[in-house]
This record gives C-alpha cells, structure tokens and sequence, in this order.
C-alpha cells in the first residue's frame, strides 16, 4: 500500500503544470485501497512456554472526503512521506494543514513545514475571494495548490478545507472559505510575527476563524530613586 501511495503522489507531482480552473479529463474520486491486516506481534511470558498473540489493529489510510474539480481533500494526514517540492509559482501537487497548538493564541493551522497560516480580514469567505495580490502578495504569499492536486487536513474538518481561483489563474487553499496566506517574515517553524498585523492579519483557526490577538505586554516603570 505505501508503494502505490508512493506512486500516486509522484503522478500528482508530473502533472502540476495544469492551470487551477482546467478540467479537462475527469477528477479522480476513487479512495485509496484498504489496508492489508497488520502482521501479528506474540509476546512469550518467560514462565509460560505457550506464545501470546497480540493483535495490532491496522492504521486506516486516508481517503477523498471532498473532490473540488481536479483538487482531492482527503480525510486525514497522508500515511507516507510526502516529498517537498518548489513552489514555481503555480503551487505545489501536495499541501498538509496541521492544527497546531500556541499558548497565547490558541489553536491555529500550520503547513506541512509548521510555518503559520494567516487570513485577511479584507478578504471573504462567502463567496471566498482573494484581495491580497501584487506587493501585498510579496508580504503575504498565498499558499497555493496546483490543478490536479492533493491536500492532506490534520486536525482539520476536510469539508472546510477548498481552494479559490486567483485573477492570476493560481488555486489558493482556502480553510472555511477563508484564502490562506504564510508570512514572509516568519522564518522558523511556530513564528506568528504576522499575528495582528494592521488589525487585519490573524493566524487562522481550523474553522477559518480569526485566533485570539497577543495579548499586550505592559510595561511596568522602574520607580527611581530619591
């Protein structure tokens, strides 16, 4: 099974030059075949010459929650490594979203490398619409995924999980209806430098919604001496 998951990912990646809105030739739908049963681990007491078997129940492989045109949405995190690809400005065949875990903003969508997830207030959700473009998206780029393509939730409703067309022809992932965007300024996995930008910036949630704000450092004066 990971061989042919191995497989299928590879043929997503050879045909990531299509457009985002191109829908010739069917959208696959077919889930992934299900899993062979695990092999069985025995476990032998010192003190007891019959063998003990231990059933090792198998971990189900993801299938297609949602189809949108030629883009998948599957059910949860893919069961094998997926490859990292660059970006050429057309996205990549393979997106991950994990749900994440920060102390002082909550619980908020991370990519595949960890790196941050943001929403635009200026954007919509319903219908969604992109407003980030030109300069903004040199700040702000949007994360974006190639036509056919596959997107891996973890921690993530997938029937929240779609993709809007951009005017440039580009698919971006959108999460509640909400287009997604990284933060240039965030270099290492967990950074939220992009959290309250403007009022307008805000790590997404797996809802789509905004995360809570940072909450405002307050600066205490040192008293002086007399």
């Amino acid at each position: 099974m990971v061989e042919r998951a191995r497989v299928a990912i590879a043929a997503i990646g050879l045909a990531a030059l299509a457009a985002c809105g191109d829908t010739t030739g069917a959208g696959a739908t077919a889930t992934a075949p299900p899993p062979g049963p695990a092999p069985a681990a025995s476990a032998t007491a010192s003190s007891d010459p019959t063998p003990q078997v231990i059933e090792v129940s198998p971990v189900p492989a993801p299938t297609v929650a949602k189809t949108q045109r030629r883009v998948q949405i599957f059910s949860g995190p893919s069961d094998v490594p997926v490859p990292s690809a660059p970006d050429r400005g057309r996205g990549v065949s393979v997106v991950q979203l994990r749900a994440t875990n920060q102390a002082d903003i909550g619980t908020y969508v991370a990519d595949g490398r960890g790196m941050t997830l943001y929403r635009f207030d200026k954007d919509s959700a319903k219908p969604s619409k992109a407003t980030c473009a030109g300069d903004c998206a040199k700040t702000w780029p949007p994360l974006l995924i190639s036509s056919p393509g596959q997107i891996y939730p973890d921690g993530v409703d997938p029937q929240l999980v779609g993709y809007v067309e951009r005017p440039d022809g580009t698919c971006q992932v959108t999460i509640g209806g909400w287009p997604v965007y990284r933060f240039a300024r965030d270099t290492a996995p967990g950074d939220i430098r992009g959290q309250g930008v403007g009022g307008t910036w805000f790590a997404v949630a797996p809802t789509g919604e905004r995360t809570k704000p940072l909450p405002e450092v307050v600066t205490v004066p040192t008293p002086t001496a007399r």
